[in-house]
C-alpha cells in the first residue's frame, strides 16, 4: 500500500483511443507515473507522433521524442516494447506497480495473475475478473486484498450504473429501456466496405458496421446492460431493455433511460436526488446540468453521468425519464485512473 505522495509506476499496454487517454491523463497528475508501453505495432515514431497530437483533445505542450527503446519529453522517460506474449514482460525491471490493459483484446487471465504487479486494471468487462468494479456503485470492492485483476467495465455502463444506482436505492427499479447514443469508433469504416467482425461480442460478421460511419447513424446492439449486470445483477437484460446508434461524432455519447420503478416520485424529488448525489460524491461522476447544451461542450469533462435536467420527466408518478451524457474516451479513462489511485 503507497501513501499518497508515493508516485505509481504504470505499465500501459495498448495505444489506441483509451490507452493515449489513459497517458495523457496520467501526465497531469504527480502520483501517476507512466514508465512502460507495450503496443504491437513496432514504429516507436509513430506512437510518439500520435501521444503528441490528437485530433479531437489537440497537442501536447511538452512532446515526446523517440530515444532508443524509450520515449522522453524533458526528465520523463518511458520504456516502449512491443511484445505479443505479455508473460515475457519483466516489469520488475522498471518497478511497475500496476498493469493497465487498454489494448481491446481477449488475454489470459492466468497470465494476468502471475504478473509481477500489486494490479492489473482492465478497460472492459470481464467475467473471469476477481471483480468488476464501478465507481460510484461498489469501488469497496478495490480494497479487498485478494482482488488482484480489476475489470473497469465500459464506458457506457460506467455512466448508466451509477445513475440507476441511485434510483434503484432511492425508489426501487422494476423495469426500464435504455438507448445509448456512441461516437463512432475505429473499427468502424469511413465508406461503405464489407462487413465486421467482434470477437469480443461473438459477431462473425456485422453488416451494418460495414456502412460508412461518417455518412450514417448506425442501429446496433448494446452490451452496456450486460457490463452493468456483472456490478450489480439485479439490473440485466430480464429487467432493462437496450439499443444503441453509432453517430458520427468524435466524442462524447448520451444515454436515454425510462425507467419504471416501485415507489411514486416527483421530478422535484428526482433532481434533488441527483443535487444531493453530486454534493456527497467522492470521485466527480455525477453532475447536473440545467444549460442548453450540446455534444461537444461535454468533451474532456471528468463527470462521467452528466445529467441533462432539461430532459428530467416524471410519468404518472411510476416513470422517470433521464438523459446523461459522458465523454467515453477521456472521462472514462480518467475513471480507469481513480480506481488506480484509490487502491493503492
Amino acid at each position: 500500500m503507497k501513501n499518497n505522495l508515493t508516485p505509481i509506476n504504470i505499465c500501459i499496454n495498448g495505444m489506441g483511443r483509451i490507452g493515449k487517454s489513459l497517458f495523457r491523463l496520467a501526465l497531469k497528475d504527480p502520483r501517476l507515473n507512466v514508465v512502460w508501453i507495450n503496443e504491437l505495432k513496432p514504429n516507436k515514431k509513430n506512437i510518439a507522433y500520435t501521444i503528441n497530437y490528437d485530433s479531437t483533445y489537440g497537442s501536447l505542450e511538452k512532446r515526446y521524442s523517440v530515444e532508443g527503446d524509450y520515449l522522453q519529453s524533458g526528465e520523463h522517460k518511458v520504456f516502449v516494447s512491443h511484445t505479443k506474449d505479455l508473460s515475457m514482460l519483466d516489469l520488475n525491471s522498471l518497478a511497475v506497480d500496476v498493469f493497465i490493459d487498454a489494448s481491446g483484446a481477449k488475454i489470459d487471465t492466468d497470465i494476468l495473475a502471475s504478473m509481477a504487479v500489486e494490479k492489473v486494471f482492465l478497460t472492459h468487462p470481464n467475467k473471469q475478473a476477481d471483480c468488476n468494479v464501478i465507481l460510484g456503485v461498489n469501488e469497496q470492492e478495490l480494497l479487498t486484498p485478494s482482488h488482484k485483476i480489476i475489470a473497469a467495465s465500459s464506458c457506457n455502463a460506467t455512466a448508466l450504473l451509477p445513475v440507476l444506482y441511485a434510483i434503484d436505492q432511492e425508489y426501487g427499479i422494476e423495469y426500464g429501456d435504455i438507448t445509448t447514443i456512441h461516437p463512432l469508433l475505429n473499427h468502424q469504416k469511413t465508406l461503405d466496405s464489407g462487413c465486421i467482425g467482434s470477437s469480443d461480442r461473438d459477431i462473425e460478421c456485422n453488416f451494418e458496421f460495414g456502412r460508412s460511419a461518417t455518412q450514417n447513424i448506425i442501429p446496433s446492439k448494446t452490451t452496456t446492460i450486460d457490463a452493468c449486470s456483472l456490478v450489480m445483477p439485479q439490473i440485466n437484460k430480464n429487467t432493462i431493455s437496450s439499443n444503441s446508434f453509432r453517430v458520427p461524432t468524435a466524442t462524447v455519447g448520451a444515454i436515454n433511460i425510462a425507467i419504471s420503478v416501485q415507489k411514486s416520485t416527483t421530478q422535484e424529488s428526482v433532481e434533488k436526488l441527483f443535487e444531493k448525489q453530486q454534493n456527497e460524491q467522492h470521485f466527480p461522476i455525477v453532475y447536473n446540468s440545467y444549460d442548453p447544451l450540446v455534444s461537444s461542450d461535454f468533451q474532456s469533462s471528468l463527470y462521467t453521468s452528466i445529467i441533462d435536467h432539461r430532459f428530467t420527466q416524471v410519468v404518472h408518478g411510476k416513470m422517470i425519464k433521464l438523459v446523461i451524457w459522458y465523454d467515453n474516451e477521456w472521462g472514462y479513462a480518467s475513471k480507469v485512473l481513480e480506481m488506480v489511485k484509490y487502491k493503492l
